[in-house]
């Protein structure tokens, strides 16, 4: 049985990346865990990052967000002691993750970040993920800042019509 609080909480991350199979943003995350009140954010922020030096998460992270996904190391570890979850906790987080599940999705799927040439330019990075596979991703050179912040707000609205017409147009 789990006495110290933090192997707890360190365990529901796992459970919860596992669960979804796919990455969830730190939002997410502090989401549940503030919302059901099981710690305070710090806390939170303090198992996340020793998940991630222990090499049970891996942290990806863009200017908009910070997605962790699960490694086959956690993912051995939820499986050996996911058991030691209470039924309490495991109910909270199946219900979670069903009554967010259409939002989550949508939020993990969609990624974009930018960065600076050394050139000046900027390169966007967008990519539309299924799970943990990219089904697609572009990388567009753009003049100004203004631009690629622009192009990654608007990627989230627009992905599916720009899918929609490139494969039309290599199709056709």
């Amino acid at each position: 049985m789990i006495t110290e609080p933090i192997t707890l909480y360190k365990l529901m991350i796992l459970y919860l990346l596992k669960t979804v199979n796919y990455p969830l943003t730190n939002n997410q995350l502090s989401e549940f865990f503030l919302d059901y009140e099981y710690t305070t954010y710090f806390t939170l922020q303090q198992a996340i990052s020793e998940l991630d030096d222990a090499g049970f998460i891996k942290t990806h992270q863009s200017k908009k967000s910070t997605r962790y996904e699960i490694t086959q190391e956690g993912s051995n570890t939820v499986e050996l002691f996911g058991n030691d979850i209470s039924s309490g906790a495991i109910k909270d987080m199946d219900n979670f993750l069903r009554e967010n599940k259409i939002k989550l999705r949508q939020e993990s799927s969609n990624f974009t970040d930018y960065y600076e040439t050394d050139g000046g330019d900027y390169i966007v990075h967008a990519e539309v993920r299924e799970e943990n596979s990219i089904l697609y991703a572009l990388d567009i050179n753009v003049p100004d800042k203004e631009s690629a912040e622009r192009m990654c707000v608007r990627w989230s609205e627009k992905n599916q019509e720009i899918y929609a017409f490139i494969v039309k147009q290599l199709l056709s």
